[in-house]
């Protein structure tokens, strides 16, 4: 049985951990940390909860942990893993950003490796400490990885892609108040997203000599969970060519689907999975994108990694329905 640690319990990445790993049939959550709410129910944080467990948060750790999930704020894991030491066996998962890119990956002698399964599979099989993915990156690179893996990235790629609220955490803030996300839609960090750098990254992994530009434009959605990403560029080979290397490349990937029929994002809702609908005009390539960003973009990608990393089949306790409608 492993035996879970989770820093940073009181927020929605968290909360959707738990979830998932009650059912989980080799694991076990041994602690859940939280300072804010230390002492108290994890029911009072997590209501859809109530019933179901019984544990209290905590401000102590235990070190022997098999592993331990980060779920802190961007910038946040560093600070924290210098405080606190796990044993040598421990491995660690973070789901923020601290340790994502190539530049920051070594960390007191830890060498985190990016955990996107579709990619990097054997060497996270591998790995005691792991960066997982962004939710918007995670839908972006699952949608241009076997382009660049087939060398045929030649232009600039357009992507439009809106978020929910929980993107944003759980505090709350102007953009993420009911009142004002309501019947209402905005970009933000429009052609800076701070994911832009991993999604590079991965793409230059596959093809060294892209050069071109990723033009990211992400939107705050009128609803709580999911990601519906756009993508389009200029491709030259024909549609049934561009989906046969499409469904090569995700052959062996059970969480990801390809489809030429249109697609919409409570397919994904609540569940693990990546479903990219693929259509041409001309010579325009349209790639859709859609995923959960708490579960695919995040927990439910850590718990896929967390799998791969004890040896145990990917998909275990993440054969989840989607909401439907």
């Amino acid at each position: 049985m492993i035996h879970v640690g989770i820093i940073g319990g009181s927020g929605y990445t968290a909360g959707e951990l738990i979830r998932i790993l009650m059912f989980h049939p080799n694991a076990t959550i041994d602690f859940v940390y939280s300072t804010t709410n230390s002492g108290k129910p994890v029911s009072v944080a997590h209501q859809d909860l109530l019933g179901d467990i019984e544990m209290n948060f905590t401000n102590t750790i235990n070190p022997n942990v098999n592993v331990v999930f980060l779920c802190l704020g961007h910038g946040k894991s560093k600070s924290f893993l210098e405080q606190n030491k796990f044993a040598t066996h421990t491995k660690i998962i973070d789901l923020g950003n601290d340790f994502r890119l190539t530049k920051d990956a070594e960390f007191e002698g830890k060498s985190f490796v990016y955990g996107l399964p579709e990619l990097n599979k054997s060497s996270i099989k591998n790995a005691q400490f792991l960066a997982n993915p962004g939710c918007f990156a995670t839908a972006i690179q699952l949608a241009l990885l076997p382009l660049a893996t087939a060398g045929v990235l030649t232009t600039d790629v357009h992507i439009n892609a809106t978020t929910g609220s929980t993107g944003a955490g759980v505090t709350p803030s102007e953009t993420t108040h009911f009142s004002w996300r309501s019947n209402n839609m905005s970009h933000y960090k429009a052609f800076e997203h701070q994911h832009l750098g991993e999604i590079n990254q991965s793409v230059n992994q596959l093809q060294v000599n892209y050069k071109n530009e990723l033009i990211f434009i992400p939107n705050r959605g009128d609803f709580a969970r999911g990601i519906f990403a756009t993508l389009y560029t200029t491709i030259e080979e024909s549609l049934e060519e561009i989906v046969s290397k499409y469904e090569t490349f995700y052959a062996d990937q059970p969480f990801v689907t390809v489809t030429t029929s249109a697609i919409n994002m409570k397919q994904v809702v609540q569940t693990n999975k990546c479903i990219i609908s693929l259509m041409k005009k001309g010579n325009r390539l349209l790639i859709t994108s859609v995923i959960d960003n708490l579960t695919k973009g995040a927990s439910g990608q850590a718990i896929q990694n967390m799998n791969l990393m004890f040896g145990l089949d990917e998909t275990t306790g993440l054969k989840l329905k989607p909401s439907g409608f």
